[in-house]
């Protein structure tokens, strides 16, 4: 039984180190750049955009295979009435059976047959075709700014919940630290009332504080869990994120130089908008041209029903006849201005809205990026600021514990102190994070990330 008993305690020895390292494994972590990397590879929705993408680009190469031309190859056999062989007219792409009328009303059954090939070319369409293909292209491009858009917004969405990350892991840590101070005063607090220096409500009262510290140090605990589960869906993981990087702690960003070379991709979105619209207008007005078509054909019929009006049924089944023919087609639309003129009309305010539309996004990012530059302006001074509010913070808490054991101040004097210090410490982690997520924000506006990417590790 003691054998048994050691062999037990050998196993949960060796087993559970190897399943903390299995649990390790389990996590994964990132560099900010890895993460994004991630997460435009891996996102459902853009490789969606991926995706129309190359749609929008084969559905090019379709408009220029119009050039292509047509050949279609039909064979039919039929059986009718004695009637309706000598002046059938099949459908699909033969040509009409011709023949003279029948003497009389005949409506015996007879077989009869035909089969042809037919080439339809139109080579010429005076710019209808170039027009179309011109409108695939303008799609290709808006379908390939609205990927690029995507993906600079999701880029943005998982830096922000990067910062946030990191910002309530600090808060955390903010919260275990007061919460350890708070349990350390605990001890001092009892050892006072049991001296009698202190009254005992102070040992009561300063419980409560714990079980708040205690609270909020749970609340921030989920809202960080919360936020490293958003993180994972944006990089498409079903495994734990870890994230640790304390230099957007202790370091401030710089203001960067803005170049105006990069075009937001929003203002390309919809400058390809104005593009596509334009290549609509073109293309409706080109459907007032003609165009130009070539054909031939060749074909062969057979017939139950002979020269002389003699009838064998069987007959039918076999080819007698044998023709071709080539031939030129111009075709002018004549009533197409009237029918398209309200189609015309339609497209041209379409195209002055889309203009509107790229003013108004103008002029929105304008004004967002003065907003920016501002709140970064301010976000940099609050950030530098702070760490002297924790020093004055720390030293005035320090002397009101140091008073407090003394006698000279009184409970809510001590929890005072100790409120001002973990607020000032809690707003110095959240003015840092505040600032790196201010240039963030500028860089999303000017429409290049690189402002912010140039500036971490």
């Amino acid at each position: 039984m003691i054998r048994l008993i050691k062999r037990l305690l050998l196993s949960i020895f060796f087993i559970f180190p190897l399943y903390n390292l299995r649990a390790q494994d389990q996590s994964s972590s990132f560099t900010l750049k890895e993460l994004l990397n991630r997460a435009v590879a891996s996102y459902p929705l853009i490789k969606s955009k991926g995706f129309e993408v190359k749609a929008a680009e084969e559905g090019v190469n379709a408009t220029k295979r119009t050039l292509v031309p047509t050949l279609d190859a039909s064979y039919q056999a039929d059986y009718a009435t004695y009637n309706n062989i000598i002046g059938m007219a099949p459908p699909s792409s033969i040509y009409p059976i011709s023949g003279p009328p029948s003497s009389g009303n005949n409506s015996s059954g007879v077989l009869g047959s035909s089969a042809s090939l037919l080439l339809n070319w139109q080579p010429i369409t005076f710019g209808q075709r170039s027009a179309q293909v011109d409108y695939s292209k303008a799609g290709f491009a808006r379908t390939s700014a609205d990927a690029r858009n995507e993906i600079f917004q999701h880029k943005v969405k998982v830096i922000g919940t990067y910062l946030n990350a990191l910002a309530s892991i600090e808060l955390v840590k903010v919260c275990e630290k007061n919460l350890s101070r708070a349990e350390t005063n605990l001890k001092i607090i009892k050892s006072l009332v049991i001296s009698g220096i202190k009254p005992g409500v102070d040992t009561a009262m300063y419980k409560a504080e714990i079980s708040r510290a205690k609270i909020e140090l749970l609340n921030l605990r989920s809202y960080k869990e919360q936020t490293l589960i958003t993180l994972s869906q944006y990089v498409v993981t079903d495994q734990p994120i870890i994230v640790s990087d304390s230099t957007y702690f202790t370091k401030l960003p710089s203001v960067p130089l803005t170049m105006d070379s990069e075009e937001h991709p929003l203002l390309d979105l919809y400058s390809l908008n104005i593009e596509v619209t334009r290549a609509k207008l073109k293309m409706l007005n080109r459907t007032l041209l003609p165009t130009l078509g070539f054909w031939g054909t060749t074909y062969a019929r057979g017939s139950g029903i002979h020269y002389d009006g003699v009838s064998n049924s069987s007959d039918g089944l076999s080819f007698q006849r044998y023709n071709y023919g080539v031939g030129v087609q111009i075709s002018l639309p004549v009533l197409q201005s009237v029918r398209i003129q309200p189609q015309l009309k339609q497209q041209e305010f379409l195209v002055k809205s889309d203009e509107e539309k790229l003013k108004d996004i103008s002029l929105q990012l304008k004004k967002q990026l003065e907003m920016a530059d501002t709140d970064l302006g301010n976000a940099l001074a609050v950030a530098k600021e702070n760490p002297f509010l924790v020093e004055s913070s720390e030293y005035s808490y320090k002397a009101v514990l140091s008073r407090y054991q003394s006698g000279l101040v009184n409970y809510s004097d001590l929890i005072q102190g100790q409120y001002l210090l973990l607020k000032a410490e809690s707003d110095n982690k959240t003015a840092y994070v505040n600032a790196w997520k201010a240039l963030l924000l500028k860089a999303s506006v000017k429409g290049d990330l690189n402002l912010f990417l140039n500036q971490v590790n």
